[in-house]
């Protein structure tokens, strides 16, 4: 059943975006509206828009938007109910709870004690003769019984149904197994283990509870590494590996490792602020959740090209979650693992050494540059001081764009205003490409290019172009929901989602009450949402009246009343001649 009404206009009061959103995104005023970088794809220029005028969101980059409650969906990996609750629990309001269908939450309940379940199965094979191979594995990776335990390491067995058995004699369902993503179907229809003969790695969230796993092969199989795919309950671009501990010990730095055997190294090195993505390279959400718990995040990956790469990359992701980045390069070629125990008894102090004098990202970039370039001859001088000053123009911080032009210039025997000038040049750019991008955004959302939500957009532009804008017009205008509804109801809407957005707010605004995102994010899908939020990003800059809106129902009704030439092709000679009788009442 529905949330009361009630309920829902004091959780939108209590919970405004802008302060919702403030943790997660470094927002600057943008005449009326709020702008920043998008926390839901990596960018270099803002083109994330809060509109507290309706309390809507809309990036204009990657097309995320809505309000509120699609916002903490996105971020926190919530259905609906659990992303009112998150905002309830914050403005202390109490549930509704005898409201609420939790049948949801049930099967993500059920699903958690699955995976509870599966990682005690699979330490206890471990522990066995059956898990001998993977224990001669880790033991052979130098760690000790006491890591084993604490990281609740374990052995799937060669057999391929050897964990469904177990878990239908404790009482799980066929399908529960499926979509905790521990098993899948043959081509037979026979349940199959999704691991075997893997070390598993369970993955465990900040609340302490196993949500998935990984499993490393032993032997030359492929894939090396097999992860859980995304189920209710788990997603891998918004969780890190060993964070549930990391969290209590960062004390204000966290250093992030490639692999599950560099991290658990480290932790048993003593260093239990190491993390890891799962599988998966870095984004923003995983950046978030560090950045709760710490200031500052030390790279450590692997010497290799692949992670080199990996670093370039992930340096500005962290950087736009506002932590302080410095990067350590393991001597010799080594991951952190292989660097620990090739140091024996000395490890730990030697990885000190490298983590006190690892660089901050600017300088170790700027050493990169400097290392791609022909220091000896005029033009790769020229070359690096202009990478120089791209880099430099990506800093948020003026005085950090000072100190290094100045270390720069000095260095390389320049001008310090010529530096400053070529950052100055660098930004106009990027921001005249960001508006740019912006532009094209909005015209491939007019013209109905791809858009997954509303299909019948692009062969019915002018109808449903018109749609849109008179849809923005009554979310402006919910006093004139009335008097539109008369002249235009919503079977004479040409595209089916547009009709059912239409006909929703038609009804929460035909007593001449306000409707917004909030009111809606019960009924639509976050990609319909978020639909709706780009129509009002795209009119929010257009002031329409009653005689603009009176337009927009006369296209929509002209359109409306023509046949596709598919449909006239197919038409009886009465539906023909019905046609022709309505283009002669329209040219009267």
């Amino acid at each position: 059943m529905p949330l009361p009404e009630a309920f829902l206009q004091e959780l939108k009061h209590r919970c405004n975006l802008a302060e919702i959103a403030a943790p997660y995104v470094n927002l600057r005023r943008s005449g009326r509206n709020l702008v920043g970088l998008c926390p839901f794809h990596s960018e270099k220029t803002p083109s994330f828009h809060i509109y507290p005028d309706n309390d809507s969101f809309y990036c204009f980059g990657c097309g995320a938007g809505g309000d509120v409650i699609t916002f903490i969906r996105r971020l926190e990996n919530l259905d609906y109910i659990e992303a009112v609750k998150f905002l309830a629990d914050r403005a202390g309001l109490q549930m509704p709870e005898d409201r609420v269908d939790d049948g949801y939450a049930r099967l993500k309940a059920r699903i958690l004690e699955i995976n509870r379940e599966t990682a005690r199965f699979y330490y206890h094979v471990l522990m066995s003769a059956q898990g001998r191979r993977g224990l001669e594995y880790l033991t052979g990776r130098a760690l000790t019984a006491r890591t084993i335990r604490h990281f609740g390491l374990g052995f799937s067995p060669e057999t391929r149904f050897a964990l469904v058995d177990h878990l239908a004699q404790k009482g799980y369902r066929q399908d529960e197994l499926v979509q905790a993503n521990v098993a899948f179907r043959s081509a037979r229809g026979r349940l199959v283990d999704r691991f075997f003969g893997r070390v598993m790695y369970p993955i465990i969230d900040l609340r302490g509870n196993v949500i998935a796993f990984g499993g490393r092969i032993l032997g030359d199989g492929k894939p090396k590494y097999l992860n859980t795919s995304d189920t209710p309950v788990f997603r891998k671009s918004s969780g890190l590996f060993a964070m549930n501990f990391a969290k209590n010990s960062a004390n204000g730095q966290l250093i992030l490792a490639e692999g599950y055997m560099d991290v658990i190294a480290l932790h048993q090195a003593g260093f239990t602020n190491a993390i890891a993505t799962l599988g998966t390279a870095l984004t923003a959400e995983q950046a978030r959740l560090m950045a709760r718990y710490a200031k500052e995040v030390v790279i450590c990956y692997d010497a290799d090209g692949a992670g080199q790469k990996a670093t370039a990359r992930a340096i500005p992701i962290l950087r736009e979650a506002g932590l302080e980045v410095r990067v350590l390069t393991v001597t010799g070629g080594k991951d952190p693992d292989e660097f620990l125990r090739s140091h024996g008894e000395q490890g730990p102090a030697r990885f000190k050494q490298l983590l006190e004098g690892s660089r901050d990202d600017v300088e170790y970039r700027l050493q990169k540059i400097r290392d791609s370039c022909d220091m000896r001859s005029a033009a790769g001088r020229v070359s690096y001081l202009t990478q120089a000053a791209d880099l430099l123009a990506t800093l948020d911080s003026k005085i950090e764009q000072e100190v290094y032009a100045s270390k720069i210039a000095a260095e390389q025997g320049v001008d310090r205003s010529a530096v400053l000038l070529q950052i100055a040049r660098s930004r106009r750019k990027t921001s005249q490409a960001r508006q740019k991008q912006e532009f094209r955004a909005m015209q491939q959302a007019s013209s109905g290019y791809r858009d997954s939500v509303n299909p019948e957009k692009g062969e019915h532009l002018r109808a449903a172009n018109a749609e849109e804008a008179l849809l923005a017009f009554l979310f402006d205008h919910p006093d004139m929901a009335r008097k539109t509804a008369e002249k235009l109801p919503p079977e004479k809407f040409c595209t089916e989602f547009n009709r059912r957005v239409y006909r929703t707010i038609l009804g929460k605004m035909i007593d001449g009450k306000a409707c917004s995102l909030t009111d809606l994010s019960g009924e639509f899908s976050v990609e319909e949402i978020s639909a709706i939020a780009r129509i009002l990003a795209v009119y929010h800059p257009i002031t329409a009246g009653m005689e603009d809106a009176k337009e927009y129902i006369d296209v929509i009704l002209q359109e409306g009343a023509r046949l596709g030439a598919a449909e006239i092709a197919s038409a009886d000679g009465k539906a023909i001649q019905a046609y022709l009788q309505t283009l002669r009442e329209q040219k009267k």
